[in-house]
């Protein structure tokens, strides 16, 4: 059994307000923030290659930013697509295409821009896979969440005790997700939101992973700051040993 993570790079960071780069390049500590996503896979010692989906102008730069930070298990580099499925769907047919036996192959598939994960969260994913088929992570609502019409009025309030967020990795077998993904290509289904949803449309039983609350996305100015602090919270307490 191998397993691969498949990590997506391919926004444009609008949200971010960055007009010289995007968002997942944009550096913390002398490092983009793509590449402080990509160590903990390349630090797991049960992830055995990674598969990254980058805009296509960004790809030598990218390359780049792995060869200056001697990165071993990045396998392929492939441009993405239209939509953010058609671009998770670029980086799971080239590791298909690679691989012997797809229903033995684990992937996870993370964002570029979540760098606030840990090495027990990838060890989870993986063990939820081989025991349930999938892991969804998710963490706990914090806050009341309410669905609304179109005109802005509250149609459903969601019992708290069991509303999650779902986040990333969200990890499967890979000839579960593929075959998943083709069957939305046939349907002319294109634009889902992530691979939990599109797994859930057509189907499939999906199991949760709780997750840290820090694991965020970082897609604004105030996310940025935030994993600012965070890094540098952890780095003073190893320091200083706080």
């Amino acid at each position: 059994m191998t397993t691969t993570a498949l990590i997506f790079a391919g926004g444009t960071g609008s949200r971010m307000n960055s007009r010289s780069k995007p968002k997942q390049f944009l550096d913390l500590h002398g490092k983009p923030i793509i590449i402080h996503t990509l160590e903990h896979f390349e630090y797991s010692q049960e992830i055995d290659s990674i598969a990254i989906v980058c805009r296509e102008n960004w790809i030598n730069y990218l390359k780049e930013q792995l060869r200056h930070n001697f990165f071993e298990k990045v396998r392929w580099v492939v441009p993405g697509g239209e939509t953010g499925q058609q671009s998770i769907y670029n980086g799971l047919k080239v590791i298909y295409d690679s691989c012997d036996n797809p229903s033995e192959t684990i992937v996870l598939i993370h964002d570029g821009v979540r760098p606030l994960i840990n090495q027990r969260l990838i060890s989870d994913n993986i063990a939820s896979v081989r025991q349930y088929g999938s892991a969804i992570t998710v963490t706990k609502a914090v806050e009341t969440v309410i669905s609304t019409d179109d005109n802005n009025e509250v149609v459903d309030i969601q019992n708290r005790n069991y509303a999650k967020i779902a986040k990333a990795p969200q990890s499967f077998y890979l000839s579960d997700i593929i075959s998943v993904h083709e069957k939305a290509i046939q349907d002319n289904n294109l634009n889902t939101v992530d691979s939990a949803s599109l797994m859930m449309h057509y189907g499939c039983k999906l199991h949760t992973v709780d997750g840290p609350i820090e694991n965020i996305k970082i897609t604004t100015p105030y996310d940025y700051y935030i994993f600012r602090a965070i890094y540098e919270a952890r780095e003073n307490s190893q320091i200083f040993g706080l």
